[in-house]
C-alpha cells in the first residue's frame, strides 16, 4: 500500500472513522495496532511475525531494566546495614548494565545480520557466475533500521532513569505506528505514550494542517522528487555515456530528490499522525541553506542526528574530553550513520567524508577561536556565501556515494566530472525522447526549483509567515489534483525504504 494511493486514503478514511467512534483509550490502540498490522502486511507480510516478537522481547527487557527495587534482603527487612544496602543496590545495577546490553546486541545483531549476512555470504562463497541459485541473499524487512534504534533509544531511556511501561498494547502500538513504522521520523516512547494518554479530537485548524502536510508531501514526492528520478536514474544508469556536465546535473537533481522523496514523506507521515491525535517529530529544517556540516547535521534528517548524538556521541564522551577526542567522536559517529545506511563500501565512504568535514569544520571553528580576523570573516557577507558555498558542495558530492554505493561506479562519476564528453546518442534518448527538454532547460528547471525553495525558506524561517487555515485547505484538493495530473505513471519508492 502506497502512501501516495487511493487505496492509502480509503484505509486512512476506515481507520479514523472507526479511532475517533471508541471512545476508550484501550480500543483505539487496538484499532492502530490492527491497523499498523494490516498496513505492514500489505507491503511486507512475512516479517509481521518478527516484528511482533521484537517487540515483545524489547517491552519485557525494558520492563526487567526498569524495575526499582533491589532483589535480596532489602526487599524483606528495611532493618538491614548500609554497607548490605550498598552491595544489594550494586549488584542490581550490573543486572540492569547486563539487560541493558542483552537488548542493545540484540537489535544491532538482528539489524547487521539483516544488511550484512548476504554480502558477507557471497564474499566468503563466491559462486560460478552462471550458477542459476547464484547469491544468496536475504531481503531485509522494511523499515528495520527505524525500527532497531527507537527500540535501542527505548532500552537507554529507561536504564537512564525514564519509566518502563507495563502496557504491551500502548508499546506495540507506539513501535508498530504504520505511519513512521517504515522510513521514521525516529520517536521516542515516552513522548508518544504522553499523547496517547490525553488524546483529544483535532481542531479544525490542526485537520487543516494534517491534510496540508499530506497535500504537500504528495506534491514533493510524487510530482518533483519522481520527476527529478527520471532524468537521475537514465543518467546515472548510463555512466559511459553521460558526459560531464550531464553527471553535474544529476548530481544535483539527486540531492534535490531525495531531500524532496524523503521530506514528502515525513509530511505525509507527520499529516497522518496528526488526524490521529499525534504530533510526530519534525525531520527536516531547510537543510541546504545551512553555512556549515554541522548546522546540515542539525536540520537534515535531525530524528537521526539527535539518536546519533544522544545515544553514541555523549556515551563515547562528547566534546568533554578535549578538541582530539571530540574530533575522533565525531568521526566515529558519522561512520555509524554510514554503517546505518547500508552494506555497500560507498556508505562507508559516504560517513568517512562528512565525518572528516565535521573533524574540519571543529578545527576551523577552534582557530576562529584563535585568531579574530578568521572569525570576523566567517561572519561578513562574503564568508557566509563561501561557506554556504563549500557546504553544499560538500553534501551533493557526498551524494555521489550515496546514490552509488558500488565504489566503481561511484568512481567513475568522479573521474568524469570534468573534461568528459556526453554520448550523442545519450543527448537524443535523455533529453529529446524521455525528458522533452534541452540539457539547458534542465537546468533552468532545477535553478528554479532551487529559488522556489529559496523563497519558501525566506517565508518559513525569515520572516515566520504561513498561510492560515482555510487557505491551505483551499490547496489541499489542488494539490491532490495537480499530483494525480503531474506525477509519472508508476511512481518510484520511496528512497529511505531501502534503509
Amino acid at each position: 500500500m502506497k502512501f501516495i494511493s487511493i487505496f492509502y486514503g480509503l484505509f486512512l478514511l476506515s481507520v479514523l472513522g472507526i479511532y475517533w467512534s471508541l471512545a476508550e483509550q484501550k480500543l483505539r490502540l487496538w484499532t492502530l495496532l490492527i491497523a499498523s498490522l494490516v498496513f505492514y502486511a500489505s507491503l511486507n507480510v512475512q516479517y509481521v511475525p518478527l516484528l511482533l516478537a521484537l517487540t515483545f522481547i524489547n517491552f519485557r527487557v525494558g520492563l526487567e531494566i526498569g524495575k526499582n527495587t533491589s532483589p535480596g534482603k532489602h526487599s524483606l527487612d528495611w532493618q538491614i546495614s548500609n554497607e548490605e544496602w550498598q552491595f544489594a543496590q550494586g549488584d542490581w545495577n550490573l543486572r540492569r548494565l547486563k539487560l541493558l546490553w542483552f537488548g542493545i546486541v540484540l537489535n544491532v545483531v538482528l539489524l547487521l545480520g539483516f544488511k550484512y549476512l548476504s554480502p558477507l555470504v557471497n564474499l566468503l562463497i563466491p559462486l560460478e557466475r552462471n550458477s542459476p541459485d547464484s547469491p544468496f541473499k536475504l531481503i531485509a524487512p522494511l523499515g528495520i533500521s527505524f525500527f532497531t534504534f527507537e527500540c535501542i533509544a527505548y532500552l537507554i531511556d529507561v536504564y537512564r532513569g525514564a519509566p518502563a511501561t507495563d502496557q504491551f498494547l500502548k508499546f506495540a502500538t507506539y513501535k508498530l505506528f504504520f505511519a513512521k513504522l517504515i522510513s521514521g521520523p525516529i520517536t521516542r516512547y515516552h513522548n508518544l505514550a504522553s499523547q496517547l494518554n490525553t488524546l483529544h479530537f483535532p481542531t479544525a485548524n490542526r485537520v487543516a494542517e494534517a491534510l496540508w502536510l499530506i497535500a504537500r508531501g504528495a506534491v514533493k514526492k510524487g510530482i518533483l522528487a519522481d520527476n527529478l528520478g527520471i532524468f537521475v536514474d537514465l543518467c546515472f544508469g548510463n555512466l559511459q555515456r553521460a558526459g560531464s556536465t550531464d553527471l553535474w546535473l544529476a548530481t544535483f537533481a539527486y540531492g534535490l530528490q531525495l531531500y524532496l522523496d524523503f521530506n514528502g514523506y515525513v509530511d505525509i507521515a507527520r499529516g497522518t499522525a496528526l488526524l490521529f491525535g499525534l504530533v510526530l517529530p519534525e525531520n527536516f529544517d531547510f537543510p541546504y541553506f545551512t553555512t556549515s556540516i554541522g548546522e546540515f547535521w542539525r536540520r537534515w534528517h535531525i530524528t537521526l542526528g539527535d539518536w546519533l548524538r544522544n545515544y553514541v556521541y555523549f556515551p563515547l564522551g562528547g566534546s568533554r574530553q578535549g578538541l582530539i577526542r571530540t574530533c575522533w567522536n565525531l568521526f566515529i559517529v558519522m561512520l555509524i550513520a554510514g554503517v546505518w545506511h547500508g552494506s555497500a563500501w560507498g556508505f562507508v565512504v559516504w560517513g568517512a567524508f562528512h565525518g572528516l568535514a565535521l573533524v574540519v569544520h571543529r578545527l576551523t571553528n577552534a582557530l576562529g577561536d584563535r585568531f579574530e580576523n578568521l572569525e570576523k570573516f566567517w561572519h561578513n557577507p562574503l564568508g557566509i556565501l563561501s561557506a554556504w558555498f563549500l557546504t553544499q558542495l560538500m553534501v551533493f558530492i557526498s551524494w555521489i556515494w550515496f546514490r552509488l554505493p558500488n565504489l566503481q561506479d561511484s568512481s567513475v562519476v568522479l573521474r568524469h566530472l570534468w573534461g568528459y564528453p556526453a554520448d550523442q546518442q545519450f543527448a537524443q534518448k535523455v533529453y529529446v525522447e524521455a525528458l522533452n527538454m534541452s540539457q539547458y532547460q534542465l537546468a533552468w528547471v532545477l535553478g528554479t526549483l532551487a529559488a522556489l525553495m529559496a523563497i519558501v525558506y525566506t517565508f518559513s524561517r525569515k520572516l515566520k509567515l504561513d498561510f492560515n487555515w482555510p487557505l491551505k485547505l483551499v490547496f489541499v484538493p489542488l494539490c491532490l489534483y495537480a499530483v494525480w495530473l503531474f506525477a509519472p505513471e508508476g511512481s518510484l519508492p520511496y528512497i529511505y525504504f531501502d534503509f
